[in-house]
């Protein structure tokens, strides 16, 4: 498995031709994790593409540590960048988390869409999406009308004007940090007193 998603040149001019129109900047559902505190004065967020193995890898091996052991100090935020010119359904599965924020499921989909990862097609997605009890007519009504694809747009343009170059990529109050959690660690342990032993 590859360590590191990475972008093709040509991935940027695709995205950028989706952004002509006049579609009214939308806010998205989403929260801050769970597993957070929404009102530390750390926030970690992590860019990342929902069909992209290293970030399914490193939600596991890092993610999901970083929470546990840091979860009370940092706030923690998702953006979407969708590496579309390699990943044919990275895009419309972030477009569906959005639609799953609005009823209260964005965390919720993205770990069962790292789950079923292999079952990102339309069909497949609305197939497992059931589980996470949302209101499944809201949802497809959502995702077929592509309601949240400006959303998921302004994610990648920020995340490129930010540096981001593949998934996944972690920013602790805005510097860009490895996607190790030794070295997450450090930067929130910097920022924080007192310091959480590594």
């Amino acid at each position: 498995m590859r360590n590191h998603c990475l972008t093709l040149v040509f991935c940027t001019l695709i995205l950028a031709g989706c952004v002509k129109g006049t579609e009214l900047p939308e806010t998205s559902s989403r929260s801050a994790h769970p597993g957070s505190n929404p009102n530390a004065s750390v926030t970690v967020v992590e860019y990342a593409d929902l069909q992209c193995p290293a970030c399914r890898a490193t939600n596991e091996r890092v993610v999901k540590p970083l929470l546990s052991q840091y979860g009370d100090r940092i706030r923690y935020e998702y953006r979407h960048f969708p590496l579309s010119s390699i990943h044919q359904y990275a895009f419309p599965a972030a477009e569906a988390a959005e639609c799953a924020a609005d009823q209260g499921r964005f965390w919720e989909f993205i770990e069962k869409a790292y789950e079923r990862q292999d079952e990102l097609d339309e069909s497949a997605l609305s197939d497992w999406a059931a589980s996470l009890d949302i209101d499944m007519d809201l949802f497809r009504q959502c995702v077929q009308s592509r309601t949240k694809r400006q959303i998921v747009l302004n994610d990648y343009k920020e995340g490129r004007k930010a540096g981001v170059k593949g998934t996944p990529s972690f920013f602790v109050n805005g510097e860009k940090v490895p996607h190790d959690l030794n070295s997450l660690g450090s930067a929130i342990n910097q920022l924080t007193n007192p310091p959480v032993p590594l």
